[in-house]
């Protein structure tokens, strides 16, 4: 069950995955996988489909809720630490249409790995907030689903890998 920090504003969820470690990531970098992953039902699809292979690439993601302008929207998503079969981390943000300056809203999603035995891999998935500014919290409660939806992201996630 997925663990809430109020106090350092972070969510964290821990899984051990039928599946060793480089598998678990490849599925992890594959922006054109994260629909399936995601345990909100947001995400609907990947803009950028290219492999995700550096820390400081880019990549958009078509979004969905109900609550937004119009329904539909697009993030921008920066990768901020990337350790091919270890760690894979971004920060969320948005790209202005009429500048295209990259903006970043104060939250950040991290996956770390770690071999748990033969063919077996633990995952921990982990959502901060920490860096959100006043102006997002004036509008947007945190975190911004149950803590029960990381969780979900992981049996997804174990499901993709084994399929």
């Amino acid at each position: 069950m997925a663990d809430l920090d109020v106090e350092r504003e972070r969510l964290r969820a821990r899984a051990t995955i039928d599946a060793p470690p480089a598998a678990v990531f490849a599925v992890l970098a594959d922006p054109t996988r994260h629909a399936g992953i995601d345990g909100t039902g947001w995400v609907t699809d990947a803009v950028d489909r290219s492999t995700l292979t550096r820390v400081g690439q880019v990549f958009r993601m078509a979004m969905y809720h109900r609550d937004a302008p119009n329904g539909a929207y697009r993030t921008a998503n920066e990768i901020t630490a990337l350790e091919t079969g270890r760690v894979i981390a971004w920060r969320t943000g948005e790209i202005d249409e009429g500048t295209g300056a990259l903006t970043f809203a104060g939250w950040w999603w991290r996956y770390d790995l770690a071999p748990a035995g033969p063919g077996r891999n633990e995952v921990v998935h982990t959502y901060d907030w920490s860096a959100v500014g006043p102006g997002p919290r004036r509008y947007l409660e945190f975190p911004m689903f149950p803590p029960e939806q990381l969780d979900r992201s992981l049996a997804h996630l174990a499901g993709l890998v084994a399929g």
